[in-house]
């Protein structure tokens, strides 16, 4: 009969318990973002390989011990692929170990940034370097500083940071991240944000594209704890931003202080440490704070999400208060209405 590749239901527990297995036995935790798996299974219905995706990229590949070498995970990587295609993705990345590049480059993939236990590949090669080349048609004389926000959505707290680095800097570069992660869209972040700073004609607004690593699309399945998840997360984050800053004649990049959320709170931690490594000096500004209490996205969705509209209106620009004031917000805020929780931590 010879091995079967065949997707794997969420509801297959038999399958998925040995989709676990094996990612265990070869070290990797199954990931909390999957939303397609597949596997090879054997004469005796043993899986002896297995692949899986989320969004565009590719994550959870695992063979086992005695059937490496035989072109199982070509063929697993190959089927994951047309898959994506079927779904109209083309542009795809995936986290692999160092010692696995060379075979995922001959499958057309190509590195993007590394740590030591941990390589950011994607396919086609273009990608990365289109993206930079883009960014250079924006680059401007004298000093240039950056900040990465999520705004989420943009708030005073949001244009207190960008207005002091504006202040400071001949260029600011903001850039916007990207990825669908949450109830209020990018294209209506991204319109909020450039409303929001419209008075500042030194900012220049961008499109983080999936360079600037989001928390859905980072893979934790690598790695043993929390912690380490995150330190991962922001050391890989700005080694990318590393190779994107030059681009721009970056020195600066500017963060609001933290005291409330753990996983902002580390990542300033490590890039405090690693920035001026990179030749980037990490500016934490102090966060604006309304009753000695910090203005954040947080608060602001928690009161969309608590029906108390009226009370964001002194959190946010004008900008933002006129959007969620509008009837074309009213999908928007039946979302963040529908989360369990709109508090980050």
């Amino acid at each position: 009969m010879g091995d079967t590749l065949t997707v794997i239901s969420p509801r297959d527990t038999r399958a998925q318990k040995q989709v676990d297995a094996l990612l265990e036995r070869e070290g990797i935790q199954r990931d909390g973002n999957l939303d397609y798996t597949c596997g090879i299974f054997d004469d005796d219905w043993r899986l002896i390989a297995t692949g899986s995706c989320f969004g565009n990229t590719l994550r959870c590949l695992a063979v086992v011990r005695d059937r490496q070498g035989e072109g199982l995970l070509n063929q697993i990587v190959t089927h994951l692929m047309e898959v994506q295609a079927e779904r109209g993705n083309i542009h795809l990345f995936l986290y692999t170990k160092p010692r696995s590049t060379k075979f995922f480059g001959d499958l057309g993939f190509y590195e993007i940034a590394r740590l030591d236990k941990l390589v950011f590949m994607e396919n086609p090669r273009p990608g990365f370097s289109n993206y930079c080349a883009a960014l250079e048609k924006t680059r401007r004389g004298g000093r240039s500083a950056a900040i990465v926000m999520n705004a989420n959505p943009f708030s005073l707290g949001h244009l207190h940071l960008v207005e002091r680095a504006a202040a400071e800097n001949d260029t600011v570069h903001l850039f916007v991240l990207s990825e669908e992660a949450g109830p209020i869209p990018f294209d209506v972040r991204r319109q909020l944000v450039r409303e929001g700073t419209a008075h500042l004609p030194n900012v220049v607004c961008h499109d983080s594209g999936p360079y600037l690593i989001s928390s859905a699309t980072f893979p934790s399945y690598f790695l043993k704890d929390k912690d380490t998840v995150i330190r991962t997360h922001a050391a890989l984050d700005l080694e990318v931003f590393g190779k994107i800053a030059p681009c721009l004649n970056v020195t600066r990049r500017y963060v609001g202080e933290e005291k409330s959320s753990h996983v902002t709170a580390l990542y300033n931690e490590i890039m405090v440490r690693r920035l001026p490594d990179l030749g980037i000096t990490c500016r934490v500004v102090p966060r604006l704070e309304q009753d000695a209490v910090p203005v954040s996205a947080s608060t602001v969705r928690k009161a969309i999400h608590d029906g108390r509209l009226e009370d964001i209106r002194p959190l946010v620009p004008e900008s933002t208060w006129s959007y969620f004031n509008s009837p074309k917000a009213g999908a928007v805020i039946a979302a963040i209405q529908r989360e369990k929780d709109v508090i980050h931590y």
